[in-house]
């Protein structure tokens, strides 16, 4: 397993866990799931050296933070645990009293990471900030985090709080590249974080679909990379994926994974919906790309141009029906 080296962390693994799906009912895995195979999900990260755990408020509307908390009981020290606020009134009260309320759902005493999930596009920073820095002065939150920050919000949320601003949580794969502009080079100069929540695309980058077999479920029909005809032109590079794979007794996504892990400051947060998958995904982190083959997989992830935006929106939804 890798881990962070930077001043003031430690064990802190740079191939971590997403939580969304745990108590969620967007991915369709049921009750059963939650109750049973997330935690066993859970004990098998810590078991295998994954000790970031990432969670969130919004996820099953706090069930995600009770199963992890439930998990994680026993096994507190060998976990970083990291969770989001929601900032839909983000006032210093509130801010202050979400995140209690998170500790208590998590079972901890303190939170180690504290993510705002979104910027709020009203309200300022320097709102939410004065709360999250009670939290820390009480002793509850050790690290501040933002997510799907822009360079310069993440800079002026830093500037409100005092201290530093530890990470931004942003979509970032092979085949969304958008936070390598401003965000990447910011946190290699700065010892921040970059976390990378949907590193394989929501499973596009397995390589396992086409446009003939395409994913059920209704979080992936409403992604238009699983168009048909994004599916066909994704051809070459799902082609590069399962050359490199192949070199390294590898899967497509291990590889996709491996590409990211080989950026600086970079961590993954990539979802499983079994144990299997979870010791897949680890597995990950022990695949050496060579600096060729991490040129090649950028140059076909650049020459991937797939359908989006207003164009993409007709068939997405018909694709959406049709799940």
């Amino acid at each position: 397993m890798k881990f962070v080296e930077l001043p003031g962390l430690t064990r802190v693994s740079r191939l971590g866990l997403g939580t969304w799906q745990f108590g969620s009912r967007e991915w369709g895995y049921g009750d059963s799931y939650a109750e049973g195979e997330a935690g066993r999900i859970l004990d098998r990260a810590l078991e295998l050296g994954v000790t970031l755990i990432d969670t969130a408020e919004a996820y099953g509307f706090g069930r995600s933070e009770r199963i992890v908390g439930q998990a994680l009981a026993g096994h507190r020290d060998e976990a970083y645990v990291a969770t989001k606020y929601f900032p839909i009134a983000p006032i210093p009260g509130l801010v202050e009293r979400h995140g209690r309320g998170s500790a208590k759902r998590l079972e901890v005493e303190k939170i180690d990471l504290y993510q705002v999930h979104q910027p709020n596009p009203i309200i300022p920073d320097r709102m939410i900030m004065g709360g999250m820095r009670s939290l820390q002065d009480a002793g509850v939150v050790a690290d501040v985090g933002v997510s799907n920050y822009s360079l310069s919000r993440w800079r002026a949320a830093q500037n409100a709080l005092g201290s530093r601003v530890l990470s931004n949580q942003v979509r970032y794969s092979l085949v969304d590249r958008s936070a390598e502009a401003e965000l990447l080079p910011w946190a290699r100069d700065n010892d921040r974080l970059i976390i990378a929540w949907s590193p394989l695309a929501q499973g596009f980058l397995s390589a396992r679909y086409d446009a003939d077999h395409r994913p059920a479920g209704t979080v992936r029909r409403a992604n238009s990379l699983f168009l048909p005809d994004n599916l066909r032109l994704a051809k070459p590079l799902f082609g590069v994926l399962g050359e490199v794979a192949d070199a390294h007794d590898a899967t497509p996504a291990q590889v996709a994974l491996a590409w990211l892990l080989h950026q600086p400051n970079v961590l993954v947060i990539p979802g499983a919906s079994t144990v299997e998958q979870l010791e897949r995904n680890v597995e990950a982190a022990d695949v050496e790309l060579t600096t060729e083959e991490v040129r090649a997989l950028r140059a076909a992830a650049e020459d991937f141009h797939p359908v989006g935006g207003l164009t993409a929106i007709p068939q997405t939804i018909t694709n959406w029906r049709a799940g």
